[in-house]
């Protein structure tokens, strides 16, 4: 059976910053106070959901590059919207150095992300982005809950 790509690895790099920078986008919409404080239904503030896409993104690229199994740190002592937006800055070239180590063959074979998630690179890959939406539409029903118009979904520039 034939194979095809529909996305080539810078691509899918590409396609990955262009989420990342929306989430930025988002964060900076949110008011310091609400951005910490502001939840509805039980669910963790934005803060709190940014500081878990911190703890994955990066954390996990390196441990996918070193192929290290190091359990998931959500620890983050970030606590004002300058430190999280500093901490997505500072991260986005790290990301991108990471994910360029990764040779494209090996997207298919497994690696055990945080000694938890046993699947496919390009399965760790994947997830990385489909929290990341997740977790930034969680963002976006708050910011219109405050009155707060988010940035259009589809401007990731």
């Amino acid at each position: 059976m034939k194979s095809t790509a529909i996305l080539t690895k810078e691509e899918f790099l590409q396609h990955w910053l262009g989420h990342r920078n929306l989430t930025r986008n988002t964060i900076e919409k949110f008011p310091e106070k609400e951005l910490f404080e502001f939840s509805i239904g039980g669910m963790r503030t934005f803060a709190n959901l940014v500081k878990e896409l911190l703890s994955i993104a990066e954390p996990g690229l390196r441990g996918i590059v070193e192929r290290a199994t190091e359990p998931y740190d959500h620890a983050l002592n970030l606590n004002t919207k300058a430190e999280l937006l500093a901490q997505w800055d500072a991260d986005t070239p790290k990301i991108i150095e990471l994910y360029n180590q990764i040779p494209e063959e090996d997207f298919h074979k497994t690696h055990n992300l945080f000694g938890e998630y046993n699947f496919p690179i390009y399965s760790n890959l994947l997830y990385f982005v489909d929290n990341e939406i997740h977790h930034r539409g969680q963002g976006f029903v708050y910011l219109r809950i405050l009155g707060i118009e988010p940035p259009f979904f589809w401007e990731r520039d």
